[in-house]
């Protein structure tokens, strides 16, 4: 059963906080970080010192309200912004700018180069950013826009294409990169709810081919529960951890579980004691 751990760096339920030393190390280390950012009025801080770590195969998700800093963070995380405290790593090595072990896929559907065919999308970072061969660039991204099921749509353009089939090709794009860690910054927020979830299920089932790793944004409790197996809480403007759930994918819809969670979820989000529970 998930279960929920309110310290900045939550242990798993059942063992001592802290660090575990036979676990393997993180991926994605966060440490501590603050992220501020300037508007023509004033300094507006996104984040106050905001820690969690990141392990290979886990689908960790940043769940909260809407201005909490977790688009923020995720761009940070890219390499996009620096922090004003704190510390982000990835295999060790300090974040400083992006670099193709990171893709990142954005919510908009305006994010494919819209002169390339969807075939000729996928290739274009495997040939300017990995420097493979056409032949190798056309052989990895028919691999993988297989893998999204858009075989058919090989030679077709952007504007020809629906919004869910848009977030696909950019799915396969950031994946046959084969990046440390895919960001996802609520890829599916402006999908029909029928789309949506068919994209869930075809996000799911392509972890569960390849058991890639992904760090993804949402404001919706109820995606956060179907796509994550960790999920981080984070209290609204500035954002600060609030709590982490664990061992999220025991839940289920069939036995009534996963609507319990989400019912502590909000009830953790929305509290006005920060360590409050329903």
């Amino acid at each position: 059963m998930a279960a929920v751990a309110t310290a900045t760096r939550p242990a798993v339920a059942g063992t001592p906080a802290g660090p575990n030393p036979t676990a393997e190390p993180a991926l994605l280390d966060v440490a501590g970080v603050t992220l501020r950012y300037k508007t023509a009025a004033v300094v507006v801080t996104a984040t106050e010192r905001v820690s969690f770590e990141v392990r290979r195969s886990d689908r960790f998700v940043l769940l909260g309200p809407s201005g909490c800093g977790k688009s923020t963070l995720l761009k940070a995380v890219g390499g996009y912004m620096k922090p004003s405290e704190g510390r982000i790593t990835i295999k060790g090595r300090t974040v400083t700018e992006p670099g193709p072990d990171r893709m990142m896929v954005f919510q908009e559907f305006d994010q494919l180069l819209p002169w390339k065919t969807v075939l000729g999308n996928v290739m274009f970072p495997l040939l300017d950013a990995r420097r493979l061969s056409r032949r190798e660039a056309e052989e990895k991204a028919r691999h993988y826009l297989e893998k999204v099921n858009l075989t058919r749509a090989l030679d077709a353009y952007p504007h020809t294409l629906s919004g869910g089939m848009k977030q696909r090709v950019a799915i396969a794009r950031g994946m046959a990169m084969e990046p440390d860690i895919l960001l996802m910054d609520e890829p599916f927020a402006a999908l029909d709810a029928l789309t949506r979830r068919t994209c869930q299920d075809e996000l799911l089932q392509l972890w569960d081919e390849t058991r890639f790793t992904v760090l993804f944004v949402t404001h919706s409790i109820a995606e956060a529960i179907k796509i994550g197996n960790r999920i981080l809480l984070l209290s609204p403007h500035p954002g600060r951890v609030r709590a982490e759930v664990v061992g999220v994918d025991q839940a289920s819809p069939t036995d009534g579980s996963a609507g319990r969670l989400e019912r502590e979820i909000h009830d953790l989000l929305f509290a006005e004691d920060r360590g409050g529970h329903a």
